[in-house]
């Protein structure tokens, strides 16, 4: 009997979950090998310019020559992609997702995105981060390219990384590691939905010392060049008080919004507003002191009765108008396949169509602090882009034909497309 079941474990992981990863994720690209052109694109280049028949070369990963195609000069040795009537855009980025920490959110096993405790600045998003996800070829074949890996929950949550969506390991992946610090503002009051009425939080201003208290510790720490005592958190912290980190704070509501920026200018930190539902309310102040925003999806509804139905679909215009920086975000890991629909839905609401491209890719850039590599189709920049059939912020023509990261030439397929395959030649055998 012991031997029989330990066959029946060993069967069980022959064909595990684990397994089929595998088989379902396409072998990473190599190194680009051989000079490209593309030729003939309408190049949306994340700027808010737009060259229709353009032509785009790069060379070793690196863009070397951006321009319209009557500019006739040549690309010997170049490989010529042929793109007329294709669209060619920057490679959309993803901030605040789950996507690789994350693959099946009903199995608590496949969930790596928090951490326990209350305060916990020194948790690494990066070294979970799982390569072999089958989620995450299902998002790049959508044009996103590159993703903020953030850790969830509790008060301080812990360090996001930038990533290439692509490699073998989280090291091949790694783009920008340890870019901040991830802070969730407390609630001045919650939703109960079995009464269905709003409840304040009497613990409210309690929390806000705390958080305080935990950033005066943290300052005064990173005052001493070499402490006595090393402690781990308030290591992590120390990015916050000379600039190479940032505090990403994620709140909604405007007061809350407003007294976060005010705390973060008490330790002279330039906050990042993550979420940010009420931020149209609160533009002006946003504008003045420079603070970006990370919106949450679009494709959402208001949080009040008296909120125009509208107003999620709005939003991005008003900050726009106003001068706020912002960038698109989507909920999760799967549903980063969705992003550039959420850029698409603004559009329908008064945003310019450019500055929604702005939104998943420049603007992104800057807020995460990567925007001298990437983020726009420029000489000099990192070849990371992709070309579309359609238009790529509308989910009817939306058709993702190629895409490369850094040069490197990235296999579209993934475990939907290989089911739809299957099933298709299925049915279409069962009618013959």
């Amino acid at each position: 009997m012991k031997n029989f079941s330990t066959f029946l474990l060993f069967a069980f992981l022959a064909v595990s979950p684990l397994k089929i990863n595998a088989q379902n994720v396409p072998v990473p690209a190599g190194p680009q090998t051989q000079p490209i052109l593309i030729s003939g694109a309408t190049a949306h280049l994340g700027n808010g310019e737009v060259i229709e028949s353009s032509l785009v070369a790069f060379e070793n990963g690196k863009i070397t020559f951006v321009g319209n195609i009557a500019a006739g000069r040549g690309f010997p040795g170049h490989r010529i992609i042929e793109a007329s009537g294709k669209h060619l855009y920057p490679g959309f980025i993803a901030p605040n997702t789950t996507l690789g920490i994350t693959e099946i959110g009903a199995v608590r096993a496949t969930r790596d995105m928090r951490e326990v405790g209350s305060l916990n600045p020194n948790v690494r998003s990066l070294i979970a981060y799982n390569t072999d996800s089958e989620v995450t070829p299902t998002v790049r074949s959508m044009g996103v390219l590159l993703a903020q890996v953030t850790p969830q929950g509790e008060r301080i949550s812990g360090e996001s990384s930038i990533v290439e969506l692509e490699g073998w390991n989280w090291e091949d992946a790694a783009y920008k590691t340890d870019d901040g610090i991830h802070l969730n503002w407390p609630n001045a009051s919650s939703f109960n939905f079995f009464t269905r009425s709003v409840r304040k939080n009497k613990n409210y201003d309690k929390q806000i010392k705390e958080v305080k208290a935990f950033f005066q510790q943290a300052q005064a720490y990173a005052k001493q060049a070499v402490p006595k005592k090393k402690n781990l958190k308030f290591e992590a912290m120390r990015g916050l008080f000379d600039g190479s980190k940032k505090l990403y704070v994620h709140t909604n509501l405007a007061k809350s919004i407003q007294e976060a920026v005010v705390m973060a200018k008490e330790f002279d930190i330039r906050p990042v507003i993550v979420g940010g539902r009420d931020t149209w309310m609160v533009a002006d102040f946003l504008r003045e002191n420079e603070v970006p925003v990370i919106l949450r999806k679009t494709q959402s509804l208001p949080r009040f009765r008296d909120d125009d139905v509208d107003m999620p679909f709005k939003t991005p215009r008003l900050l726009q108008e106003a001068g706020v920086l912002f960038c698109f975000s989507e909920e999760g890991n799967w549903a980063q396949r969705n992003l550039a629909f959420q850029a698409g839905q603004a559009v329908g609401f008064g945003l310019d169509y450019e500055d929604a491209v702005k939104g998943l890719t420049s603007n992104t850039a800057k807020i995460l602090g990567i925007d001298k590599t990437v983020g726009t189709i420029e000489t000099g920049k990192d070849a990371t882009f992709f070309l579309s059939v359609g238009d790529a912020l509308d989910m009817r023509s939306s058709e993702v034909t190629q895409a490369f990261i850094r040069g490197k030439e990235i296999n579209l397929d993934n475990k939907q497309k290989i089911l739809y395959r299957r099933f298709q030649a299925k049915y279409k055998d069962s009618r013959q």
